[in-house]
């Protein structure tokens, strides 16, 4: 009988993922201080910040605040994760608290660089950031596999969104189009490891698909919780090249492709339905994708 914790059979593999991680992370190890133009910066007290200072399009600066206010809630997501594995084998407690002191710093980069660069009132943006925080973020899920397809989808939707803002911000500034990417690269390795380890779970069993679906369905960011969070998503999709489309192809189609969940053989009713269900949505989405571009392309 399946249950919803992760399976302890797993468990080498598991430490496998997670020594490997260490390895990748180790070699691209980094501070956030180095990436921040500090000559750039200026006493907010001896040059009050006014909206002429800002030098990057609004697109951008949505985009970089979004994340901001993204990462901030650091805490909430770690108070999760800790709740949802607190039973489970030593080396995912030990990932999360790894995971933890890598992400740890990614608010503050962005945030520091937007002080720096006066891109952002600060006024408005530390009143933005604690009432992001004081919000707190409260998912519908708290059993362990369904977090783990969460992060992996998360992760890389993370991954994909830095990488695609700096494409653009790499136009305005090219300090800001470094720093995103250095951030993408934890995310590729926080991704992989949440990704290897849904996949070892399909590949001991197929049945574990029924932990997965609600999610892959329902998936949407934890930042949905920041004000404004719909028309900031919009502003980012025409300006930063992160929208629904690129959610599909670049996550969604991803995610589903290496778990290989078309040809997975569960022999649960239960878990045929999921899987079957997974795949109607993701056929929907195509469709909705392949409407758009030819409407685009006419």
């Amino acid at each position: 009988m399946l249950n919803s914790e992760l399976d302890i059979r797993l468990e080498p593999r598991i430490k496998e993922l997670y020594q490997l991680h260490k390895e990748r992370s180790a070699n691209i190890d980094w501070s956030y201080h180095e990436f921040i133009p500090w000559d750039k910066a200026m006493s907010f007290k001896r040059v009050p910040w006014d909206e002429s200072q800002v030098t990057l399009p609004e697109g951008v600066i949505i985009a970089v605040e979004t994340a901001l206010l993204t990462e901030v809630n650091l805490p909430w997501y770690t108070s999760h994760l800790d709740y949802t594995f607190k039973n489970s084998m030593e080396v995912i407690n030990d990932f999360v608290r790894t995971w933890t002191a890598e992400e740890d710093q990614h608010s503050n980069l962005l945030e520091t660089y937007l002080l720096v660069t006066r891109n952002v009132d600060p006024v408005r943006l530390h009143q933005l950031r604690k009432r992001v925080v004081e919000s707190g973020w409260f998912p519908d899920f708290t059993n362990p596999l369904a977090t783990m397809a969460y992060t992996s989808l998360q992760e890389l939707a993370t991954l994909v969104f830095y990488n695609n803002v700096a494409k653009v911000a790499g136009l305005y500034d090219k300090d800001l189009a470094t720093l995103l990417r250095r951030v993408a690269k934890d995310e590729a390795l926080h991704y992989a490891f949440y990704r290897d380890t849904v996949k070892a779970h399909l590949e001991l069993d197929p049945n574990f698909i029924v932990y997965f679906e609600k999610v892959i369905i329902n998936f949407s960011m934890p930042g949905a919780v920041m004000p404004d969070f719909n028309e900031r998503m919009k502003t980012i999709a025409i300006d930063t090249n992160y929208g629904p489309l690129q959610y599909f192809d670049q996550v969604l189609d991803v995610v589903v492709k290496y778990w290989d969940i078309a040809n997975l053989q569960p022999t649960s009713e239960e878990a045929k339905q999921s899987q079957a269900n997974i795949l109607k949505y993701h056929g929907r989405l195509k469709r909705i994708k392949d409407r758009q571009l030819g409407k685009n392309k006419s």
